[in-house]
């Protein structure tokens, strides 16, 4: 960086020249966006993004009324009951205790026999290639 001192005069008024033209453009760069222009030297300012757009304000919150929450509420009760098809809870059939449970159904040992040699076969297929 060149010392104040080592520059000539006609550099000394060229430079002053420039500072005077930069902030001029800053004011009306400001003037602009209605911002205020800065009065720091140039030097010394940061560089900042100024959006040119302002943002955009806070979305309102949407309120629902509690009659509207109601009918949608009983909207979608309907719905699952449709799909659900389930009866009236007190149109409820009674229920017969005397009846006996379904017998659990078995396997007979030829059943898991065939099984077991398809099963065998598949396998020595499958190994064959």
């Amino acid at each position: 960086m060149n010392n104040i001192l080592d520059i000539s005069v006609t550099q000394l008024k060229r430079a002053v020249a420039i500072k005077e033209q930069i902030e001029l453009l800053e004011s009306e760069l400001a003037s602009m966006l209605g911002t205020t222009p800065s009065l720091a030297p140039v030097s010394a300012v940061t560089p900042t993004v100024t959006p040119a757009v302002a943002p955009a304000p806070a979305k309102k919150k949407k309120v629902m009324s509690s009659a509207a929450r109601a009918k949608i509420s009983a909207a979608a009760t309907a719905r699952w009951a449709k799909l659900k098809k389930t009866p009236v809870p007190a149109a409820k059939a009674p229920v017969a205790s005397t009846a006996e449970p379904k017998k659990k159904r078995k396997l007979s040992p030829e059943g898991r026999a065939r099984i077991v040699a398809a099963a065998k076969a598949r396998w020595a297929a499958k190994k064959k290639g």
